[in-house]
């Protein structure tokens, strides 16, 4: 894919960013650092060519799978909330974060110019190569993909400051909370299909702080389901 690909023509161009950021801060979102990194990012090249237009509407949109790309203002609310004031910032970076449900990697293209290094599991195999060939595309070398079940995190590479996770189980794993940091972050929805909860969950020894960020409707988590 040439550049003219990556810097979009038309509907997928860096004006139609630009609006789609004015409409983030509109939202709410104040987090700068977020915004610009949303900004510069290529949202249509995670897409069908079918689709790349639409790519900066603030919708959530499928790429197969029964999978979908998440709307990119719950993108930028969970990316600030993770990091808004975070004890382990470091230059504006994060050291470690896990990222559950990999998807088309435009989550993962969002948090990795804002991490040390990011460490991202998806559970079908083909979203996983795909989100490989798009972190690739754009120059990012700080992240490892794991084809796994994304409930059980990856605990070789913990204990991490951040985990995101882009897709509800009906409650939250105890392998995640675990994996958390002393000061860690856990952003991750809650619920059935119908019904769910953006949750914000901070780590102080072995409390938990809830937060309830927002309602929410994301992908269901499934436990040890994987597909190749």
């Amino acid at each position: 894919m040439n550049n003219v690909n990556l810097a979009g023509i038309g509907m997928t161009s860096q004006r139609t960013r630009e609006r789609l950021v004015g409409r983030l801060i509109e939202q709410g979102i104040s987090d700068w650092t977020v915004l610009d990194v949303i900004r510069s990012t290529p949202r249509h090249i995670f897409l069908e060519e079918a689709l790349a237009h639409r790519a900066y509407e603030d919708v959530a949109l499928p790429i197969g799978y029964n999978q979908t790309i998440s709307q990119p203002y719950i993108v930028a609310k969970m990316t600030e909330a993770v990091m808004r004031n975070h004890p382990a910032l470091e230059h504006g970076k994060l050291g470690s974060v896990l990222e559950v449900g990999t998807g088309c990697g435009y989550q993962t293209a969002i948090i990795a110019p804002l991490a040390q290094k990011v460490y991202s599991v998806e559970r079908i195999k083909p979203l996983m190569e795909k989100a490989r060939k798009n972190i690739k595309l754009l120059g990012l070398h700080n992240v490892q993909f794991k084809h796994d079940d994304g409930s059980l995190g990856w605990k070789e590479k913990g204990p991490f400051d951040a985990i995101i996770a882009a897709a509800a189980p009906q409650q939250v794993p105890q392998e995640l909370l675990a994996q958390l940091a002393e000061g860690g972050r856990l952003i991750i929805p809650v619920g059935g299909e119908d019904v769910q909860e953006l949750r914000l969950i901070t780590r102080t020894g072995n409390d938990y702080h809830t937060e309830v960020v927002a309602a929410v409707r994301f992908v269901p988590l499934y436990i040890g389901q994987l597909q190749n």
